[in-house]
């Protein structure tokens, strides 16, 4: 294993542990499968959850093989594993063993304000989803809006809550 392979997997095995003990953890979203409902930078709310308690079109963080991934709950498999998948992905994930269920995202943060938590996708963030997915174009398009809308709310003063 490389030392980034062992620094992510510890990360992840101290985010586990973070989340099983205290029942709740902050994340940044770092990757682009769950575009458009979640972007890089974004803060997810996550709060432990076990299978019997998701529902299909509920985002939930995963933990396999030393990585975190916030995917779509699809469906159950069996009594035992489940099947999510990535907004923008093309595929469902391979199953999942219910033991990598940690939890649900409750809250999303994105520029410092809570947004709607994206729970079930309407047909414009399935569309968009669909078309991201499939052309890098649209995929390219859409990261350098996001930076550039970041970009340019950053350069405005920041507000104080009294």
């Amino acid at each position: 294993m490389s030392a980034r392979g062992s620094f992510n997997a510890e990360r992840e095995a101290l985010a586990v542990d973070v989340l099983r003990h205290s029942g709740h953890l902050r994340l940044g979203v770092r990757g682009e499968s769950m575009l458009p409902a979640l972007w890089p930078g974004d803060v997810v709310e996550v709060v432990a959850h076990s299978l019997p308690s998701i529902r299909p079109g509920e985002v939930i963080l995963i933990s396999r093989e030393g990585r975190l991934y916030v995917h779509r709950f699809v469906a159950r498999s069996g009594a035992d594993a489940f099947v999510a998948r990535g907004d923008s992905m093309p595929h469902a994930d391979p199953l999942y063993e219910s033991s990598a269920l940690l939890g649900r995202i409750e809250g999303v943060v994105r520029k410092g304000r809570a947004v709607s938590t994206p729970i079930a996708p309407r047909f414009r963030h399935r569309a968009l989803g669909y078309l991201i997915c499939r052309f890098s174009l649209a995929r390219r398009l859409a990261l350098k809006f996001h930076h550039w809308s970041n970009a340019r709310s950053s350069d405005a003063p920041e507000s104080a809550e009294v």
